[in-house]
């Protein structure tokens, strides 16, 4: 069970409702009853306005938002640099503490300032702990930008092995074999249809796609396989010139750009963690 300890008396409290372009704000100083709400812009006149403000009290200050997105992270930032203590709400805590306080789960602004400020105050908040100043922003922007990437790529994949192949090369999806490797995607780019391969002959198509496969274990085998296989494919005829297979090429470029930022992201990173 988890030990609540609340603020103590002599403590400013402040809540804020993190939004994108506007913020709640609700602040209980010591010794009044009586509450003071106002609405804060989001823009550095505003921000540094409401610090000017809070410090004009000469009391210690403890500010709790709900991380909201990305929006609270400017301004947990200033209030830390401001010297303010910085503290974050659940927002499972938070939606269940509005439930039991409000007999009801409706949300709005002001209300759910009041709920931060209640919490705040019973102690049922978390030490909010910046990125930036704890020096792992680099790290976490890495970590969701390769984690955006990878989906994307798996994204493009899938759309390819569901929509273009079946369309217009069923039978080549099982010469894939790593999902890693940017060669499938050359090699789809090269030759996108079964009779841009067989518009060669057999050994013409092994000369030039040679170099696109990449090492591979008996290579001139596996060639010749893809090129017996496409004189038997199912796949629509769909000429090379067709604005269909422009659009198929289009998204073939966008899995090898992919796999390019993907690349570049894992080398950026062994570099950086080394």
């Amino acid at each position: 069970m988890t030990t609540l300890h609340p603020m103590p008396d002599d403590v400013v409290l402040v809540a804020i409702d993190i939004a994108k372009t506007r913020n709640e704000v609700l602040i209980e100083t010591p010794g009044q009853k009586r509450r003071r709400r106002m609405t804060v812009l989001n823009t550095r006149a505003e921000h540094d306005r409401r610090i000017v403000l809070v410090k004009g009290f000469g009391r210690p200050v403890a500010y709790a938002m709900e991380a909201t997105g990305n929006y609270h992270r400017p301004i947990a930032w200033r209030l830390r640099e401001a010297g303010f203590q910085v503290r974050l709400v659940s927002s499972v805590a938070l939606a269940r503490t509005r439930e039991a306080l409000h007999n009801g789960w409706d949300k709005n602004d002001p209300k759910d300032a009041q709920v931060i400020l209640h919490m705040l105050r019973i102690g049922a908040s978390q030490a909010y702990h910046d990125p930036l100043a704890a020096g792992i922003n680099d790290v976490q922007e890495l970590s969701k930008t390769y984690e955006a990437i990878a989906g994307a790529k798996t994204q493009v994949l899938h759309r390819i092995q569901t929509h273009y192949l079946p369309l217009y090369f069923p039978e080549l999806d099982r010469f894939r074999q790593n999902s890693r490797s940017d060669r499938f995607f050359a090699f789809l780019d090269r030759f996108p249809t079964p009779a841009s391969i067989t518009a060669l002959d057999k050994p013409a198509f092994i000369e030039t796609a040679w170099s696109v496969v990449g090492r591979k274990v008996s290579k001139e085998r596996l060639l010749g396989d893809i090129y017996e296989t496409a004189k038997t494919s199912i796949g629509l005829p769909i000429p090379l010139e067709a604005p269909a297979i422009r659009m198929f090429r289009l998204v073939i470029a966008e899995a090898r750009s992919l796999i390019r930022q993907r690349n570049e992201i894992e080398a950026m990173a062994d570099q950086f963690l080394a």
